[in-house]
């Protein structure tokens, strides 16, 4: 089933003549008369932002979401290409209302009249899972219910196991593969899509997230759980305007500076004071109140991919943050090595001094003159060079990281995202290491202390002679440990071999494929 998908990839991409973002490349340009040879019947005429657009929709649900973070990112891709790209956010084509009556009648075994007193059929958004309409409740509360795509389960599944295929061939293949740690970051994304395909799972991130904000300095929908199954989610119907409309926001008062400072006080809220925050902050799925009492305020939608991390990832986050934003590179450089991102055995004064060429020219300078591009280009080629660990769990705080610069560029582009993030992150770090959190600990671990206080004396016996035990049976360990590394070593080889032949196998079947086509 897998080569299947593969071949189909490369079809779509033929077929939508997305060859020419490879071929237009110098050395590459003279095939580019072959193939348009070759594929004399696919029509190029559509401008090319619109035909990748098409070709990832006809791809399906992750590589649309793949679109959706390069919507954001407008200094690095053209903008003709962002601008055709944005209207994956929430215009995805919808499927088709009888498919959404189904479903409910379904999910709730209930005629769609006997669950809600209205429907409206046009959805209001649609997106790459899922669709929303709005809708008023029996008693006539007016919701928003999100249902889901038919069969999308078993799509992503399939481009799951591609994507876990590709990244066991760049893991076995490329020593750089094994520190990215490929197989690991498809794990972590395809758990992050599983929430995605039950819908009872986003509701409970939904009021996970509003428990967090009860000051409503962050606006989340409320959860009418009665109404919630696997494929649909009735939640509060929320009414703002997108944040991707500026000028509007502005004709309504709304004040366009503060509003890029509030996003990135919120979002370091969420990932440093709570650990769990909004790991798909494209766009579409962020509003603003314009009218009442909250006008002004974010609203935050669409919570099927969060982001968790625990004590130890926020610490050593927020220390680099600091050490960043006070150029004291080489904490940097200490703080990478002690949390394990790098070998223990990394020369400090080497990586102090590469930190410091990357991320000195960047200080004191508004977004619209830094290029981050450029900076993280230079920050990959420098963690290849010191063998940087790359950390599975912090693949979708990068992420969102992303989203968040492309959305602060397009509200404030002179805003100082170093600035404003510093005394939030100075208050946190002195909440983490004062005073105040020693004694927060010693409160929080006082009944363990006091129930196991008496058997100490025990415990420590214990303790020193499992350790005797485990010096009198070093050499045995060290036998078994021996055997071990030389069977995985004959089991390497043997992978590696199976590999080739695959390779090769595939090599085959992709010649007769485009010979077919042609």
């Amino acid at each position: 089933m897998r080569i299947f998908r593969l071949f189909y990839i490369i079809y779509i991409a033929l077929r939508f003549g997305l060859d020419e973002f490879i071929l237009s490349h110098t050395k590459l340009k003279p095939l580019r008369g072959l193939i348009n040879g070759l594929l004399f019947w696919r029509n190029k005429n559509r401008p090319r932002g619109e035909r990748l657009r098409l070709a990832l929709e006809a791809l399906g649900p992750i590589f649309v979401k793949f679109g959706q973070m390069l919507s954001t990112r407008r200094d690095l891709i053209p903008l003709d290409i962002a601008d055709e790209l944005a209207k994956l956010q929430d215009q995805v084509p919808p499927f088709a209302f009888a498919e959404v009556e189904k479903t409910i009648q379904t999910a709730f075994n209930l005629p769609l009249h006997d669950v809600f007193l209205s429907f409206e059929e046009v959805a209001i958004a649609s997106a790459s899972v899922a669709q929303v309409h709005f809708s008023h409740l029996l008693d006539g509360t007016p919701v928003a219910v999100k249902v889901l795509r038919p069969g999308i389960a078993k799509t992503i599944s399939h481009d799951l196991e591609l994507l876990d295929t590709g990244a066991w061939l760049l893991q076995t293949l490329s020593s750089e593969g094994r520190r990215l740690k490929p197989r690991e970051v498809v794990a972590e994304f395809a758990e992050h899509t599983q929430s995605e395909l039950d819908l009872t799972l986003e509701a409970a991130n939904c009021t996970r997230l509003a428990g967090n904000f009860p000051d409503k300095t962050l606006l989340v929908p409320d959860v009418y759980w009665d109404w919630c199954r696997k494929e649909v989610m009735v939640m509060q119907r929320m009414v703002g305007t997108p944040i991707s409309q500026i000028e509007v926001l502005r004709a309504k008062g709304i004040n366009i500076a503060k509003l890029a400072h509030d996003g990135v006080e919120i979002f370091f809220t969420q990932v440093f004071r709570d650990g769990f925050f909004h790991a798909d902050m494209h766009p579409g799925n962020i509003q603003v109140a314009t009218e009442g009492e909250y006008a002004g305020r974010y609203i935050a939608l669409d919570f099927g991919i969060m982001g968790t991390l625990n004590d130890t990832d926020k610490y050593y986050l927020a220390r680099n943050f600091l050490a960043f934003f006070n150029r004291d590179y080489r904490d940097v450089a200490m703080a990478h090595i002690e949390s394990g991102w790098v070998p223990k055995d990394t020369n400090v004064e080497a990586l102090e001094t590469a930190v410091r060429a990357i991320c000195e020219p960047v200080f004191n300078k508004p977004l619209k003159d830094i290029s981050f591009g450029r900076t993280l280009l230079s920050l990959f080629q420098m963690s290849r060079k010191f063998g940087v660990v790359i950390q599975p769990q912090l693949v979708m705080l990068q992420k969102t990281l992303l989203n968040i610069e492309g959305l602060g560029r397009d509200l404030d582009p002179n805003i100082d995202l170093w600035q404003t993030a510093k005394p939030f992150l100075k208050r946190w770090m002195s909440e983490q290491i004062g005073w105040r959190n020693v004694a927060k600990s010693l409160k929080k671990e006082l009944p363990f202390i006091a129930k196991n206080l008496p058997q100490m004396p025990r415990l420590v016996h214990q303790f020193l002679s499992q350790q005797t035990r485990v010096e009198q049976d070093a050499p045995i360990r060290q036998a078994i440990d021996a055997l071990i590394k030389a069977q995985e070593k004959q089991a390497r080889w043997q992978k590696r071999l199976t590999l080739i032949v695959a390779l090769l196998l595939l090599l085959q079947l992709s010649a007769l494929f485009m010979l077919w086509l042609a």
